[in-house]
Formats: structure tokens, sequence, C-alpha cells
């Protein structure tokens, strides 16, 4: 049985850094397909011109691979005017050893005719944007965690022991220490009472050991560097989260319903979720569909009857680990007996990481259902699915399986 063609007219393009290559697969009422290939710039008028020679073909169906960011001016340019399908390398690549642009281009063309391609997902231009900013946000953090964790390294090495006293080494009672050790690092018989706040006072006597220290000019430069360097990171960051909330003010309708969720408190955290998923769950046929685009739940890999590794996958490495850090920050907690009744339901029998990416899942798939119905979360909805039912039936066999998974072992009566 042949393949159906579902595209009667379309195009492959293969995406390069300085070139792409584009293929057009015409086929007539005979089943006969015919090629025309041609090799464009990446400049915007190299662009332009390929979009004007796929209008002349009256070609208007495209797929192309997501290379990089490099297929990021390309989308600019043809999303207006076509229908275009983004799909991730691996489920397009040619077969090796038969690879060249131009068959490259070819091969995508061929697959998309029929259908064969899975695209990726593609939210609107305003939720890309806010997107790229909200990744950035999350680039800042971590400079800015590493330059925390340079400056405790260089105190360490000084032989100023402020972690071990102090629970926040950028507190407001540490920074003026600091500051006054580095106005003179060779004096530290300074008085250390006026610089500290509140509770700290009633850690004076182990504050005065550990600043007692050595600290050599370069440290002292070094320690300079780093905290300008914070300081800065953290007023860029402040700016970029003013553009960031201006960016979503037309999304506080979701936002506010993701804040019900179970530990989304910060609005940075809801703002991560539309950033990623969008505020259209049309675009995902159902809640499991979301859980596997952001890898959540375990691959399918078998053969001959055996189940190989069933890891999750890569994807979603923005939404998963804040995913996580939900689902361990809720886990915790006794506000959301619904939640953590589960994991210890599951964890008896998977163990904490497993359980982690189990309540991670379930997070989602609520997120999935608020956005879709418009609806705050609701904990009855998971507390009448977790009560069974007054009666019930079971074979034998069935209640050996449910106790052997509790972990009981089964020994005979006699």
């Amino acid at each position: 049985m042949s393949l159906k063609i579902v595209y009667k007219i379309c195009c492959g393009i293969d995406v390069h850094k300085t070139f792409v290559v584009a293929c057009i697969a015409s086929t007539n009422s005979n089943g006969v397909t015919t090629y025309k290939s041609h090799r464009f710039s990446t400049y915007t008028q190299g662009l332009k011109h390929l979009l004007q020679w796929l209008l002349d073909s009256n070609c208007r169906d495209v797929c192309m691979e997501s290379t990089g960011k490099y297929w990021i001016p390309l989308y600019n340019v043809l999303e207006k005017d076509c229908s275009i399908v983004l799909a991730h390398p691996k489920y397009v690549k040619a077969i090796r050893g038969k690879k060249t642009d131009k068959k490259d281009a070819k091969w995508i063309a061929d697959l998309f005719k029929h259908d064969l391609v899975v695209g990726s997902f593609m939210p609107p231009a305003d939720i890309r944007q806010l997107r790229d900013l909200m990744r950035y946000r999350h680039k800042l953090t971590c400079f800015m965690s590493s330059e925390k964790n340079r400056l405790q390294n260089c105190l360490t090495v000084s032989n100023i022991q402020l972690g071990n006293v102090v629970s926040d080494t950028f507190g407001k009672s540490s920074m003026n220490i600091l500051d006054k050790i580095l106005e003179n690092p060779l004096d530290i018989s300074f008085d250390i009472k006026p610089l500290i706040h509140g509770s700290m006072r009633k850690k004076l006597p182990e504050l005065k050991l550990a600043v007692d220290g050595y600290i050599s000019p370069e440290q002292a430069g070094k320690l300079k560097i780093i905290k300008r360097h914070y300081e800065d990171l953290e007023s860029r960051k402040a700016e970029l989260e003013k553009l960031i909330l201006a960016l979503a003010s037309p999304y506080q309708q979701e936002l506010d319903l993701i804040l019900t969720a179970p530990s989304f408190k910060n609005p940075f955290s809801a703002i991560t979720i539309i950033s990623e998923i969008g505020v259209n769950m049309e675009a995902f046929p159902s809640a499991k569909h979301l859980c596997s685009w952001a890898g959540l739940t375990p691959t399918n890999n078998e053969s001959a009857g055996k189940k190989k590794s069933v890891r999750v996958s890569k994807a979603g490495c923005y939404i998963k680990p804040l995913l996580v850090q939900c689902a361990t920050s809720v886990v915790k907690s006794e506000k959301h007996p619904e939640i953590r009744n589960r994991y210890l339901h599951i964890k008896k029998r998977r163990g904490h990481k497993k359980t982690i990416i189990a309540i991670a899942r379930m997070l989602l798939t609520a997120l999935y259902n608020m956005l879709k119905n418009n609806k705050p979360y609701n904990a009855e909805l998971y507390k009448k699915s977790d009560c069974l039912p007054v009666e019930r039936e079971i074979t034998v066999e069935q209640a050996i399986l449910i106790a052997q998974r509790q972990g009981y072992k089964i020994k005979s009566a006699v």
C-alpha cells in the first residue's frame, strides 16, 4: 500500500548559518512528483527572494528543521504568508552516507508531502518574545548564583567564616561587615555591633570570631570586582523584570489562574509557565501530550517483547526544573493533602525521585485543565478521584498482586 500524499505542493528547507536550500515538491493528478531546488542567502534580502519564489510556485506549505537559532530569521520572514511546520532535526534526518544539502531538502519535502513530520509546538509571536525574555532572566539568575558562590569561596580562603554564622551571606548585616572589611583589609579590629541589625545582635561573639581572618590584597580586589558585578547583575535583572511584567500584562487573567495552583506564589513562576506553553491549550490534544512535550513522561522503547530504558526525555529543559521545584516544595507542606498523600502512596514503591516527577506531571496536568477550562485550582477533584468505591470485587490473583506491590511476601497458609 502506497503512502497517501497529503500536500500536493510543498517545500522542504535545509537550514544553515549562511544559506538555506529549498526544494519544492509538486505532485500532479497522476501522482507523479517533480522537484525543483534553489539555494538562498540568509540575509533578509535573500530570504525575501525565497518567499517570492515560493509564492510564484503557489507553495504555501513549508517544512524546515530547527537548527540552532538559524531558523528564526527564516521563520520571521515566512510566517505571515506560509504555513510552516518546524521539525526537530532527529525527525527529518536523512540516511547516513546519502547526505548533501540538496538531498536533505528533498528528503524533508518527501517526508512532509506524506505528512510524516512531527511538528514542534510554536506559540504566537508575543509568547515567543516573552519566552525569550524569561529564559534570559533565568540565565541572569544563574549568573548571580555563580557570583554568590565565588564571593563565598573568596571569604573561605581568606579565613572569614561568615557563612557559618549567618544564613544569608548577602544579607544586610553581612554586606555591611564585608564593606567595612574591604575598606581596609589589613585592619579587622573594627567594632561590629553598629553594623548588624535585629536578631543578628545575639550572634555578636560568633561574628567576631568569624571575621578574624586574613585577606590578601589580591583577594580583596577580587571581592570588590565580584561584588560590583553581582550588584550590576541585580540591577540589570530588575530592569528586565519590568520589561517582562509589561509584556505579560495582557495575560493577567491566566496568570491569576496559575497562581491558585499549589506552590505557585511568585508571579514570575506563573509567567514562566505562560511563556513556555502559551495560553491556548488547543495546541495540545490532551494533558498527556503536554506532559510528554515537557519531558515528564517515560519514553516508549520496546523491541521483541522486551522493554528497554524508559527514562524521561531531556525535553522541557526550562519548564521541567520549575515544575520539579514546585513539586518538591508542595509535598513537604500539609496545606495540600491531596498531593502529599499521593506522593507518600507512590513513594513506597517507586522512590522519591520518580515520585517527584509524577507529582510534577500532576501539577502540569492541573495547569492544563485550569487554562483550558478557565477555572482555578480545585483540590476537591483530586480528593474525589482518590476516594475508593464502596463496593468492589477483585479476583484472588489481583489481591495477591496488590499485596506484592505494597511490599508483602505471599506465603502459603498451611
